[in-house]
């Protein structure tokens, strides 16, 4: 896979390097007017450079306006079996939205992986991904493997009687964004992986339980029910944190508005 990120500003550039430091196989693209060194690829005209890029890579991030990026890739859209996957992020790194090809190119994943490098908020908008309600916090010992990860997944779902099909996705904390094991569980369910930030985990006033044993580890308070919590919007624990073999399980469940 091979991505282009695309900006227009000083402030952009910033958020682009740290992408590309954590997203392999990323070519930068900087506007002619920012200050900056020769490892980025000068151009003038969003619509000019998004003409000749657009089918020579997976994946486009483009951090500047959505209005711009809509303009820039709107004469370009063929299929979505053949576009590549469009991301927008704002120049203040706080959203890494779908915009493009979500589901069958990738750029909801993309997203997420986008959000995990730089602790922005991914906005999917796919409706079979955005209508499913559950969110899965995990925790786990190092080395664990992606099979006593489904299992104790698949352990704490049916506690819960509910089934995997209504996960959204997994989340965990940030420094457990290199644990093999958890990367490869996710892949494995076709599920997204989203990191919460250690910082929020112990800033946060949600109501979860507390656990020595796990700051005495890692400095933080818990890792399964925060992460639960703080990945969604209007969340409720549905399950508390369940242990299984080195794995820590906690289930919450997002509220829709029509579901209110």
């Amino acid at each position: 896979m091979n991505y282009a990120i695309i900006t227009l500003c000083h402030e952009g550039l910033i958020i682009a390097e740290k992408i590309a430091a954590g997203l392999p196989h990323c070519h930068l693209f900087v506007h002619r007017d920012v200050p900056c060194g020769n490892h980025v690829t000068r151009f003038d005209r969003v619509i000019a450079l998004t003409a000749e890029i657009f089918t020579g890579y997976n994946g486009l991030i483009y951090i500047m306006p959505s209005g711009v990026i809509v303009r820039a890739v709107a004469p370009m859209i063929e299929h979505k079996l053949k576009d590549p996957a469009v991301v927008a992020v704002d120049v203040g790194g706080r959203w890494a939205v779908s915009l493009l090809s979500g589901h069958e190119g990738g750029a909801n994943i993309l997203s997420y992986r986008v959000a995990n490098l730089i602790n922005a908020e991914p906005v999917i908008s796919t409706t079979t991904e955005a209508v499913k309600s559950i969110i899965a916090g995990v925790g786990c010992r190092r080395g664990v493997t992606s099979a006593q990860i489904i299992d104790a997944l698949d352990t704490a779902l049916k506690q819960a009687s509910l089934p995997l099909s209504q996960v959204r996705l997994i989340a965990s904390a940030d420094l457990k964004a290199d644990e093999q094991g958890l990367l490869d569980a996710a892949r494995q369910l076709d599920l997204p992986l989203r990191f919460i930030s250690s910082d929020e985990i112990r800033q946060s006033s949600r109501n979860f339980t507390h656990h020595q044993f796990v700051k005495s580890k890692v400095n933080l308070p818990a890792v399964a029910e925060p992460a639960a919590l703080l990945a969604g919007r209007r969340t409720t624990l549905i399950l508390n944190r369940q242990k299984l073999n080195g794995v820590t399980v906690a289930l919450a469940q997002e509220h829709f508005m029509w579901s209110e």
